[in-house]
């Protein structure tokens, strides 16, 4: 059983680590070197892509915006530029039109560093894009920029779930200990009259057979 609560537990955490680092934004330092709108047959509730602009019908078929970038070390990464909606993740992203417009101007500017915050990731295998949800001009690609959305949620998270533990280990102390520590006294009790009852058994047999062995030497002399 430990062992079963020991994966569980693992299980839990690695499948939370993973949806916090798919959903939380994230930001990467590139150039904007070119956009585009392409004709996509996407399922509907596929969960790596999002949905149609806000007011637009929901079709399998429909136009999605990329935004294609550059990396300081000359890697490519390209986002999709979606709505969110009012749906989760709670982006609330209304705007990837006038996204996409502004990626468009600064794909223009030769040397324009730009920080661009995104969530999801990018496997090419799979034809996954991380969707690009803010894009804003920065100094250069050594520029500084300090997740303080992330740093400030996941300290949220890391306080409620530390008030859930003490909340759970105080009620466990209160009303379940007791009644555990009740149960395994019962216990000792139990095995420590089993335990007399036995010796005593014990005590009885051993005088049956000392007498036995009193009454064949007495009547036949045998040891």
């Amino acid at each position: 059983m430990k062992w079963i609560k020991r994966i569980f537990i693992a299980l839990l955490i690695l499948i939370t680590a993973v949806l916090i680092h798919y959903y939380l934004p994230q930001r990467d330092i590139v150039k904007v070197v070119d956009t585009d709108v392409k004709r996509m047959d996407i399922k509907k509730g596929s969960p790596f892509w999002d949905r149609p602009d806000a007011g637009t019908n929901a079709e399998a078929t429909r136009d999605v915006r990329f935004i294609f970038t550059v990396k300081e070390n000359g890697k490519t990464m390209v986002y999709r530029n979606e709505d969110t909606g009012w749906s989760f993740p709670f982006y609330l992203k209304f705007d990837s039109s006038d996204l996409s417009a502004k990626a468009q101007d600064m794909a223009k500017l030769d040397e324009q560093w730009v920080a661009v915050t995104h969530y999801g990731w990018r496997i090419r295998l799979f034809s996954i894009f991380p969707n690009a949800t803010k894009i804003k001009k920065v100094d250069g690609p050594d520029a500084l920029l300090i997740p303080w959305f992330n740093i400030a949620f996941l300290t949220i998270i890391a306080l409620i779930l530390f008030f859930i533990w003490r909340f759970i280990r105080k009620w466990k102390n209160k009303n379940v200990d007791p009644i555990a520590d009740k149960i395994s006294e019962e216990f000792a009790e139990a095995r420590e009259t089993m335990d007399g009852h036995a010796a005593a058994a014990q005590r009885e047999l051993n005088e049956g057979r000392s007498g036995f062995k009193k009454f064949m030497r007495r009547w036949f002399g045998s040891e």
